[in-house]
């Protein structure tokens, strides 16, 4: 069970939506959060031939840099104001194919520390009209910034 968390910035949606908004992979990849809340980030991208691989399936580069991205923001809408991160590491599964037409990435915090976060990452393709996991990701994050 995930216990729920308590931002120490208030303003912290709107920081995070600003930081995502000035990724440009993000927005080249057409991804979108969707869903964001203290310690959680949901992104979603929909299936274009720039974000493909051979066999018609969403390329794995593109399914692990929004489920980094989940992961991460997910971690820094519990930082307090003035910080910034970076992923140090990352581990990704792709347990499926990742089929057409539409990736969510939903992150997760596990663990928020003061200056390292352990976070997961779980994306589903949405294919024939259900949802399936298709990759599972684990990072560790680090703040910047103030030491609050």
């Amino acid at each position: 069970m995930i216990t729920p968390f308590e931002p120490s910035n208030p303003d912290f949606e709107r920081v995070v939506r600003d930081s995502f908004a000035r990724q440009g992979l993000m927005s080249t990849l057409g991804a979108q959060i969707v869903e964001l809340g203290p310690g959680l980030c949901v992104i979603e991208m929909a299936y274009a031939d720039g974000v493909s691989q051979q066999n018609g399936f969403f390329h794995g580069g593109a399914v692990g840099a929004i489920a980094d991205s989940a992961a991460g923001y997910a971690a820094y809408s519990l930082m307090p104001a003035g910080s910034d991160i970076l992923t140090v590491e990352f581990k990704l599964n792709l347990v499926r194919p990742a089929l057409p037409p539409t990736l969510r990435a939903e992150g997760r915090v596990i663990r928020a520390g003061k200056t390292l976060s352990v976070c997961r990452a779980d994306v589903y393709c949405t294919a024939n009209g259900r949802q399936e996991a298709c990759a599972l990701l684990q990072s560790t994050l680090m703040r910047l910034g103030p030491t609050g």
